[in-house]
């Protein structure tokens, strides 16, 4: 007998069932987005949201294109990895350059010259010996030591579509030559460098040594119909030039001691010049084969995916010369378990998985599955990872403790302010009258509830312009700023709204009006305001100056308008922010420093602050190295800014970063762009950990399957014995029709 299709419905189902417990037996989650044969690897898993523009390290100056190329490029310095405050130490470097000064006559000059007798300043810096670059074909030769590809035809280019397709790598040993080189290249006009107006300001020759090089590139180009090759090894630059095989010398015009901080930085690590050469060829821009591309480093790793649709990836770099992780670094880092690997080589992670994810949910879920070694927290997943307690202390939620993440805060190296514009005539100035104003609504406008409210905890209320991390900020009771708040009990306290009252009388305004005119006095914050959610921003500053029966008037317009009268010193209550630039004091001081008053000198000066006392300090204490002399000046300058209000200081906002156990080493560092090669990874936990987060729910399908059994079991019977029926009623006939003729 044939087989019904209610035959078929039941070995269908019963077979799907069979299927589904077989399925249930395999240890590998289904969901898993990475090859099977990755589960167990050495690899880390991480995600960029958008495409980074520019690899070449003299155009990159953003954080998703530092998170490459920090780990491919070697600069001559770099931040040590635990220590705080940040501190330089030697990456390529044999050791910390220390600068000489000289007069006009060249004549040397002491460490502890004034810094009006330097003209200018030179860097000494020898680099190590037996750094090689990465496999890349710029550097592949023959066996007489030609270059391969050099000088490729354009039928050699036909079938070249990445930098993989040519069959040939080469490498070479670094050498000072390829940094001078580089400093070079931030004047070619190809390259476009943010850093070079800056830094013709201070290398000696750089100013025309860009008017030189636009010119002679000009020349080439109008010669010829394709991009000119401009071979920057035949133009000397007297600010930067070879000693030796291993040492070259940096001069700057006068004295800058900052300048050991852009040694850090992408823009001041190596280049060939082989590789200028090998991406100008002709036919080669329009393949995307160029340094925004591929780049090539001497770092621990090296870029060899680039599809910015899908993935990048990182792998180790086979030439890599080695490091080994640090032995010291904060009291609490031993008890945290960040000194385990000290003395072992780095970089401990084979290879860096960055996957496209421009969603933040689909990325967190991914996290908490495995699939992400590391998580931010948005606004989006904040209250579901992150309790904030009633002292505004922050835990983790039971979910996320259970599954044995971690929790690192970090205090950013940035401030966020309210300014007062000092050139106005009612809330400026430095006279008695107008501090206590300004310090009056200093203490009203609280920013711990702020930050409570608004940014989810996240971030510490500012006693100063300068953030932790940074040398000269101070912490404890010393640290506190005298005029907004008092230290009891071991913390600080913001001072009671009576004594904001107090100070607004004693400034000519009891009760929030003029004692001369009775009239209330009214205050105007000049703002961008065009989210939906600052609304609810504005209207809590309004609350907060009617604790003082203050009247705070909006005045919002659109950022062109604002950035006008931020020039002309117009407004009179603005909000500001700053991100280091480098961990120096300095680089928050200035925005306090006369000269860089916005109105008079389109400084960064926004509240045009300018303090006779102040100043001369600022220029003593911006050339000097930190120490205890440095911090007595900042300490000085620091109280001056406290007693004058130009600021309402703020915050200080927080990072948080979410780690799962098997991520170790994690440690934010908000200066530093090398970092990967410190993390470790435990494949094998991290294995079993998505297994057992990731098993898959069967019991639905099961269930499915099972009622399709039970309710195709009977239709079957049914069907059998009408059948059955059928066939009893076509027999019976023929019985009676041979019974009748027998």
């Amino acid at each position: 007998m044939q087989n019904t299709r209610f035959e078929l419905g039941a070995k269908w189902a019963g077979g799907y069932l069979v299927l589904l417990l077989l399925s249930g037996c395999d240890q590998g989650p289904w969901n898993n987005p990475y090859p099977p044969s990755e589960v167990q690897k050495n690899i880390l898993y991480s995600s960029f949201a958008e495409r980074p523009k520019h690899l070449d390290p003299a155009r990159a100056y953003s954080s998703n294109e530092y998170a490459f190329i920090g780990q491919i490029y070697e600069p001559p310095l770099q931040y040590h990895y635990l220590k705080r405050p940040y501190t330089l130490m030697p990456l390529a470097a044999e050791a910390m350059p220390q600068p000489k000064y000289f007069n006009a006559e060249g004549l040397q000059l002491p460490d502890d010259a004034a810094s009006d007798e330097i003209a200018y300043s030179i860097y000494d810096i020898r680099i190590k010996q037996g750094i090689r670059y990465q496999p890349h074909p710029a550097l592949a030769t023959d066996t007489a030591g030609n270059y391969l590809y050099h000088n490729l035809p354009p039928e050699d280019l036909e079938n070249i579509f990445t930098l993989a397709d040519f069959p040939e790598t080469g490498t070479r040993e670094l050498v000072a030559a390829d940094y001078v080189h580089q400093i070079k290249r931030l004047a070619h006009p190809r390259v476009h460098s943010p850093i070079v107006g800056l830094m013709s300001d201070y290398i000696v020759g750089l100013k025309p040594y860009m008017v030189a090089i636009e010119a002679e590139y000009q020349k080439r180009l109008g010669e010829s119909d394709t991009p000119a090759f401009l071979d920057l090894t035949h133009f000397p630059l007297e600010g930067a030039e070879v000693v030796d095989r291993y040492t070259y010398r940096i001069k700057l015009a006068g004295k800058y001691p900052q300048f050991v901080y852009w040694l850090s930085m992408p823009f001041f690590a190596p280049m060939p010049p082989e590789a200028d050469r090998f991406y100008a060829q002709p036919g080669m821009e329009e393949k995307n084969l160029n340094l925004h591309w591929y780049p090539i480093g001497t770092g621990p790793y090296m870029l060899s995916v680039n599809n910015p649709n899908r993935q990048m990836i990182l792998e180790r770099n086979p030439n890599y010369h080695g490091e080994v992780f640090p032995g010291e670094g904060e009291a609490f880092d031993h008890e945290d378990g960040l000194l385990e690997d000290a003395g072992q080589p780095m970089p401990f992670v084979d290879k860096v998985v960055y996957s496209l994810e421009k969603e933040s949910i689909p990325y967190w879920n991914k996290f908490l599955q495995g699939y992400y070694d590391t998580s931010g927290i948005s606004s989006d997943s904040f209250d579901q990872a992150v309790r904030v307690g009633s002292e505004g202390d922050v835990a983790l939620t039971d979910d996320l403790i259970a599954k044995g993440i971690r929790l690192r805060t970090s205090v950013a190296t940035s401030t966020f302010y309210m300014g007062f514009n000092m050139r106005d005539p009612v809330i400026g100035g430095l006279s008695d009258r107008a501090r206590k104003l300004r310090q009056a609504v200093s203490i009203a406008m609280d920013y711990e509830e702020f930050i409570s409210i608004f940014v989810n905890g996240r971030g510490i209320s500012a006693q100063g312009p300068i953030p932790p991390g940074i040398f000269g900020y101070r912490d404890g009771e010393q640290g506190i700023n005298p005029y907004v708040y008092d230290w009891v009990r071991g913390q600080p306290k913001r001072k009671s709204i009576d004594e904001a009252k107090r100070l607004l009388a004693e400034a000519g305004y009891p009760g929030g009006a003029d004692a001369k005119t009775g009239e209330p006095l009214l205050l105007h914050l000049d703002i961008t305001a065009t989210g939906p959610d600052d609304k609810a921003r504005l209207d809590w500053y309004r609350k907060q100056l009617q604790k003082l029966d203050l009247q705070l008037v909006v005045r919002n317009t659109d950022y062109n308008r604002f950035q006008e009268k931020m020039l002309q010193g117009n407004a009179q209550i603005f909000i500001w922010g700053w991100n280091a630039d480098y961990p120096d004091p300095e680089n928050f001081l200035f925005l306090l420093y006369g000269p860089q008053g916005k109105v008079d000198h389109n400084g960064e000066n926004a509240a045009n602050y300018s303090n006779p006392e102040f100043d001369p300090l600022f220029d003593e204490m911006k050339n000097m190295a930190n120490g205890p002399e440095r911090q007595k000046i900042i300490d000085q300058m620091v109280g001056m800014a406290r007693r004058d209000a130009p600021w309402i200081w703020g915050l200080h906002p927080k990072q948080f970063g979410l780690y799962h156990e098997w991520y170790k080493n994690a440690k934010p560092n908000l200066m530093a762009n090398n970092t990967l090669k410190y993390l470790r990874i435990d494949p094998v936990l991290r294995a079993e950990r998505r297994t057992q987060w990731n098993q898959p729910v069967v019991w639905p399908a099961v269930l499915v399957a099972v009622l399709l059994i039970v309710g195709t079991v009977p239709a079957v019977i049914v069907y059998r014995r009408k059948e059955h029926q059928s066939l009893k009623q076509k027999i019976s006939p023929s019985r009676e029709s041979m019974a009748a003729q027998s």
